[in-house]
């Protein structure tokens, strides 16, 4: 199996999760005289095996992501890592600039003349173009980890 394909059953698996924690929440208490919906217990039952099956293909896919080898170098791990920094660092280069162009001070403009202008204390241009390197990075980041995904083995 691939490591794409395993993926895509932890996601499977933590939505089927989900949905039984919601059904066994359902089905927990219900009125005297009445049939729950569901059996709360056997639903438990259900959502301890998943979890049992989900533990062990999370073990699976991080061992596979910290062997894997990336074609730029490093470890499928490092660039999730990678990733996962310039997802926050474009965030905060994005607020940024949104906060120094004035976009969240709605009805902050100002009415007369005598009223104190707001200024920027950073260079809106620049955040913005940084902004864009950092998003054309992600995406580069992104390809090569999808890429890896669909070459790499899941290990046992």
């Amino acid at each position: 199996m691939k490591l794409a394909e395993a993926l895509a059953q932890r996601a499977d698996a933590t939505r089927h999760v989900e949905q039984l924690r919601a059904r066994t929440v359902a089905s927990a208490r219900f009125q005297e005289g009445e049939e729950p919906a569901e059996n709360a217990a056997e639903l438990l039952g259900d959502a301890d095996a998943v979890l049992d099956d989900l533990e062990s293909l999370i073990r699976r896919i991080n061992r596979t992501n910290a062997s894997a080898r990336m074609v730029g170098g490093g470890t499928l791990t490092d660039a999730l890592a990678r990733r996962d920094v310039l997802r926050l660092r474009h965030a905060v280069v994005t607020a940024a600039a949104d906060a120094a162009a004035g976009r969240d001070q709605r009805g902050m403009g100002r009415q007369l003349r005598s009223e104190l202008r707001m200024l920027s204390a950073l260079p809106v241009a620049e955040l913005r173009a940084k902004a864009d390197v950092l998003a054309r990075e992600i995406r580069e980041t992104d390809v090569a980890i999808q890429r890896t995904n669909w070459e790499v083995d899941l290990l046992d």
